[in-house]
């Protein structure tokens, strides 16, 4: 039978939720790596982003449709509610994690510390400035979703969780957002429950390069 590779940067918070995906299905899976824009990646993914799938002759791009091929292509434990409510919870947390978390939190903050330096390699401090008060806004709105059950939507572990756990490991190794994430109690003991499942160990990035 065919594996699911997938391919792109194992630092990458995407490629590490796709892995993660495979191994609470308890499918195995092989990580390729790939830059964004690279060969195979570029293949599949029309703007050569990452991580991208290939399974036998299945190809898919975006983290949300290879986890959702997952959950529904291979038998074991649901990775999202069957019911209407559950499962449209779940694409409300993932879309807001897309959509208002990632830009901020990732794209601005913690990339200001790792790719978006200034000229003299220090971290870009107007940057890292102008995003905290929009990545504290958005903490707090998760730490009150999930101090209802330990899970963002339900009583769970789902395919919404696995799309956040990648960026609180990031940002427990920051210091504004450590200390942020120290603040809210319900999401530090996501954080602290889940990072330590298998799924995730097995799939923990490694540093980032020239970090």
């Amino acid at each position: 039978m065919a594996i699911v590779q997938i391919y792109g940067m194992p630092q990458s918070n995407y490629v590490c939720t796709a892995r993660i995906a495979c191994a609470e299905k308890g499918v195995s899976c092989e990580l390729v790596p790939g830059r964004p824009h690279s060969g195979e990646i570029a293949a599949i993914h029309p703007d050569g982003k990452m991580p991208v799938m290939r399974h036998g002759d299945v190809a898919l791009f975006e983290t949300k449709a290879i986890c959702a091929y997952v959950d529904r292509a291979f038998d074991g434990p649901a990775l999202q509610p069957t019911d209407p409510l559950g499962f449209a919870q779940v694409e409300q947390w993932v879309s807001f994690i897309n959509a208002s978390v990632q830009p901020v939190v990732l794209n601005e903050y913690a990339q200001s510390y790792f790719f978006r330096r200034l000229p003299d390699g220090s971290p870009n401090r107007p940057a890292i400035e102008k995003a905290l008060p929009n990545m504290e806004r958005h903490l707090g709105v998760l730490d009150k979703a999930v101090a209802r059950s330990g899970h963002l939507v339900g009583d769970s572990y789902t395919i919404a969780d696995m799309f956040l756990l990648p960026m609180t490991f990031y940002l427990k190794k920051l210091p504004e957002s450590a200390a942020m994430m120290a603040a809210l109690p319900a999401l530090s003991a996501w954080h602290e429950r889940h990072a330590g499942r298998r799924s995730f160990l097995d799939a923990v990035p490694p540093p980032m390069p020239g970090a």
